[in-house]
């Protein structure tokens, strides 16, 4: 089943061509891994796919239909979260930012104070945030300060904000950028059970590592490569069990310099 469907899609800015006549169908329960140099427009398709940039020519489809119907099917972690470490915000705060509220459920409620003045947070808002934080091994960290959790968990705790409002899609853009190599593994493992439930789309440069765990690539640089590597991995590894890139980038059509 088609959950993102992307026809024919160009984008410039300032007249410099950035994405060029890209297609590409991401499927239910796809772990697609993005990658491609800097500058070679992954964040932009990223953009483009959340509705932050218009799109000037072809289309994107989000289950069949335009992309500000369905946006809230998408869960998005970005690059830089931004999060200052002084800041008294306790996690559970973080992650209930990620929640859209529901007139029905607000309804329901038995907190006055947010029944009629909007002021705090339903039960059930609570519940979902508490579930969420399960979800990625964080729940007895629920009432800690963000800024004193380590870099992996304050990562889980944005990773749980976003799976707040029960996405179909998760999209990550360089989740393990400031994380140490151990902290890595545990965010792409979390990210592998999350798969068994939900779609996962994440930009990466770690090559060696997303592609142990996706099993679909798509290198852009202007143009975009596709493949299915679910079937294909251990023709891509090197005697080290890692994957090599210039393999990756052969197999995918393309030329570029092992990073590994």
């Amino acid at each position: 089943m088609s959950i993102i469907e992307i026809k024919n899609l160009s984008f410039s800015y300032d007249k410099q061509q950035i994405l060029e006549d890209i297609n590409l169908q991401i499927n239910k329960k796809d772990f697609l891994a993005i990658i491609g140099p800097n500058g070679g427009g992954k964040s932009t398709l990223l953009k483009s796919i959340l509705g932050i940039n218009d799109i000037q020519h072809g289309s994107i489809k989000i289950l069949g239909e335009k992309i500000k119907k369905n946006l809230s099917k998408i869960g998005y972690v970005p690059q830089d979260t931004n999060i200052n470490t002084n800041f008294p915000i306790k996690v559970i705060e973080v992650v209930l930012m990620g929640h859209i509220r529901n007139k029905e459920e607000e309804n329901k409620s038995n907190n006055f104070l947010h029944k009629y003045f909007k002021i705090g947070y339903s039960e059930f808002e609570t519940s979902c945030a508490l579930n969420a934080l399960k979800q990625v091994g964080m729940e007895e960290f629920a009432n800690k300060k963000i800024g004193s959790l380590s870099g992996g968990q304050r990562q889980r705790v944005m990773i749980a904000r976003a799976l707040c409002n029960h996405p179909d899609i998760l999209m990550l853009d360089e989740p393990t950028a400031s994380i140490d190599v151990n902290g890595q593994k545990q965010i792409y493992e979390l990210l592998k059970e999350l798969n068994n439930t939900i779609t996962i789309v994440v930009i990466s440069h770690d090559i060696s590592v997303i592609l142990e765990y996706a099993s679909k690539v798509a290198h852009i640089n202007k143009t975009l490569t596709f493949h299915d590597i679910s079937n294909t991995k251990e023709t891509l590894k090197k005697d080290d069990e890692h994957f090599c890139e210039v393999e990756m980038l052969q197999l995918l059509g393309s030329k570029g310099t092992c990073l590994c």
